[in-house]
């Protein structure tokens, strides 16, 4: 088959996916002042393009595969013509309209306003569906300063993304509304789909990201265990199905491995000593499948 052609977004998106990708064994390089990084795959084709337009170039035919924000897909209107292949959870972030502290909301909608926004289809249509009568000022980049309780404030009300929240405690506003919510994820052409054997690599490299994901996600742990304690320790044991059980040399006892979750771990290894575990090892995972 013709190469898949993959879009990766610049800044935090573009690291993220790389690593995730290095994960998988996808390794790709970016020659200084290109746009096409070198990879190790030779049915793989990578350009680095900006955020915003990743879902654009996609939804247009540009590009077969790629990664954006939800938050963009639908600022640019083409929810409907890309095809969402997995969330991959990075950057999760909240689409929020805030006002200053001080302001009362709705009091403030019933005036004419200007929202202050890098948003400008969604900020429409969500000031249309609330019963806004709202302009839109334009910004690139931080936005909180431009929405301020004052006479000779360039905005009332600002959308914009937020993870925690603090950037806008910070400028003392407050978010009177979530409009959505949205993280990086992989989207998919309609037409590269159509293509049944890009269809087949594209859902081979979901395949590969879910496994890396998961493993992310969990450890290995190793364990001994003597015949008389075995029973305990198993009936104790979390894991992702059935523990892997091995006899030990000499038939002094049992090998055991489990697969669990690392948010688990502080609390686990304790009790595992309690119930009778000696010789507990700790290692990553690569992959789950």
């Amino acid at each position: 088959m013709e190469k898949l052609r993959i879009l990766l977004a610049k800044g935090r998106i573009y690291e993220a996916v790389y690593a995730l990708l290095g994960d998988v064994g996808i390794s790709i390089k970016l020659p200084e002042r290109t746009y096409f990084p070198v990879t190790n795959q030779k049915d793989l084709a990578f350009q680095v393009v900006k955020p915003q337009i990743s879902s654009w170039l996609l939804a247009n035919g540009k590009a077969d595969l790629g990664f954006s924000g939800k938050d963009w897909v639908y600022e640019n209107g083409v929810e409907n013509d890309v095809e969402e292949i997995m969330d991959l959870g990075f950057d999760a972030v909240r689409i929020v309209a805030a006002i200053p502290e001080g302001v009362d909301y709705a009091a403030l909608k019933k005036k004419p306003v200007t929202i202050a926004t890098e948003y400008q289809h969604l900020s429409k249509k969500w000031a249309a569906a609330n019963g806004i009568d709202g302009s839109i000022f334009r910004t690139w980049g931080t936005s909180e300063g431009f929405v301020q309780d004052s006479p000779d404030a360039l905005a009332q009300i600002l959308i914009d993304n937020t993870s925690t929240g603090s950037s806008l405690r910070a400028n003392n506003l407050k978010i009177v509304d979530t409009i959505m919510e949205s993280s990086t994820r992989m989207y998919a052409s309609k037409v590269a789909l159509a293509d049944g054997a890009k269809r087949q690599k594209i859902m081979e490299l979901k395949m590969l990201f879910e496994a890396v994901l998961s493993a992310r996600g969990r450890v290995m742990l190793e364990m001994n265990v003597t015949k008389d304690k075995f029973d305990t320790l198993v009936k104790g044991l979390p894991s992702m199905r059935s523990p892997t059980v091995s006899p030990l040399f000499g038939d002094d006892g049992y090998a055991v491995k489990i697969a669990v979750q690392k948010s688990d771990v502080p609390t686990l290894l304790p009790r595992l000593q309690q119930l009778g575990a000696t010789d507990i090892v700790e290692y990553e995972l690569r992959k789950v499948l």
